[in-house]
């Protein structure tokens, strides 16, 4: 009988795996589920989710990077980058404007706590009833949630209506990253209103920070959303001010529900535009491997104190050995795994650890920290580059740690 059950449970899992294999259904978050079973089938699909390395492969990967950065920027080459980084950045917007990156609609998939909870809730039932189209990036389209990604203010406008319960204070479960209201530290600030200042945003109930906005591909995506939700309000900022202008000149941009400022994150004498610990969300994607090494640790000690105890930190970038890492020609390299590209800009490659004990330095509690590795593949070249990213959730204690010091 024991057998017969094995039997059965592994004709079970094979058969679910070919059919996620070639499903063209939305990736079963975190981090899909579109598995390559079948190595004659890898130019099906531009992405494949999960892939195991082998140890020749990562030892090539690591024999690569140490090649690439043999040669050293000459120091006073990586003065100037890291002295005049604003003006690379703002000649990139410059130059692309927002038609650079793609809108990143998948945020909701790996990142649901970006959502107030009657929202969070509103959209798994939408999943529930529909399909989430992919496109050539593995994101999804608005296709599946038809009504909640309305375009304009004129929308927003409309449904703009009372009585959504504050959800301020909430805490979140270190498994399952759920709103916990009984926990007995968790200050109710519905009952304890902030004090309120006149800043942007100041009576809202729900507020988040995306840092490194861009031209707006992560917030225009959550303002489709939270725009329908009373109380809620999105706060976005970059140092680059042609990246804020492209995002206040959006037609979707409203100051009802939007504040977007130019902020230097690594800057510790600049103050931001609302008090500390009123945050219940941080977006950190794809903005923390800009900044040198040397500055990482000040900027999410920094971002931590922004958070409200029971608040998230999401954290999204560039993983060791990523493809694009390894495609750096010699004398691009400016330190360990650090590098700069041919316009100026910066990037650095991260490892789990490394982001870990950056966060837990800065008084977070880990609730998620996954290496992400994806094979992409162009079809119409016949080219496979694998893909690697770090993704991560971090949460605020409620009290600090007993040996901490005020």
């Amino acid at each position: 009988m024991n057998i017969i059950k094995k039997i059965s449970a592994s004709y079970l899992r094979k058969s679910k795996m070919q059919q996620r294999c070639q499903s063209n259904r939305r990736p079963i978050a975190p981090l899909g589920s579109r598995i390559l079973t079948d190595p004659t089938k890898v130019f099906e699909h531009n992405m494949w989710d999960h892939m195991q390395w082998s140890q020749e492969e990562e030892e090539r990967a690591r024999e690569k990077a140490r090649e690439n950065s043999l040669m050293r920027v000459q120091p006073e080459d990586q003065d100037k980058y890291e002295r005049e980084a604003n003006k690379y950045w703002n000649e990139f917007y410059k130059t692309h404007k927002n038609n650079f990156f793609k809108d990143r609609n998948w945020l909701f998939l790996e990142f649901p706590e970006i959502l107030p909870k009657g929202r969070k809730d509103q959209m798994n039932k939408k999943e529930k009833s529909y399909h989430v189209k992919l496109n050539a990036t593995n994101s999804c389209t608005n296709v599946g949630f038809p009504g909640m990604f309305e375009e304009g203010k004129d929308y927003c406008q409309n449904n703009l209506v009372d009585g959504l319960t504050s959800v301020r204070g909430h805490a979140y479960n270190k498994s399952q990253a759920e709103p916990v209201t009984d926990n007995k530290h968790v200050k109710n600030y519905e009952q304890e209103p902030v004090k309120q200042e006149s800043f942007p945003g100041s009576g809202a109930t729900y507020t988040i920070l995306e840092v490194g906005c861009g031209a707006g591909n992560s917030a225009f995506p959550i303002l489709k959303v939270i725009c329908n939700t009373p109380g809620a309000f999105l706060y976005c900022c970059d140092f680059a001010s042609e990246a804020v202008e492209l995002v206040k000149s959006h037609l979707s941009y409203s100051s009802a529900w939007c504040s977007a400022f130019v902020h230097d994150v690594c800057d510790d004498s600049l103050s931001y535009p609302f008090p500390d610990e009123i945050l219940d969300v941080i977006l950190l994607v794809f903005v923390l491997s800009a900044i040198h090494p040397d500055r990482m640790q000040g900027v999410v000690s920094r971002l931590a104190k922004l958070l409200k105890p029971g608040g998230m930190l999401l954290f999204r970038d560039y993983g060791r050995y990523d493809t694009s890492q390894l495609r750096f020609k010699k004398g691009r390299c400016l330190s360990e795994n650090f590098y700069v590209r041919g316009d100026g800009t910066r990037v650095y490659f991260f490892t789990e650890d490394e982001v870990r004990n950056m966060f837990i330095l800065a008084g977070l509690v880990e609730v998620q920290n996954l290496v992400d590795r994806r094979l992409q593949v162009n079809r119409k070249k016949k080219v496979k580059m694998q893909r690697v990213w770090i993704q991560g959730k971090f949460q605020k204690p409620f009290q600090p740690p007993q040996n901490s010091r005020q």
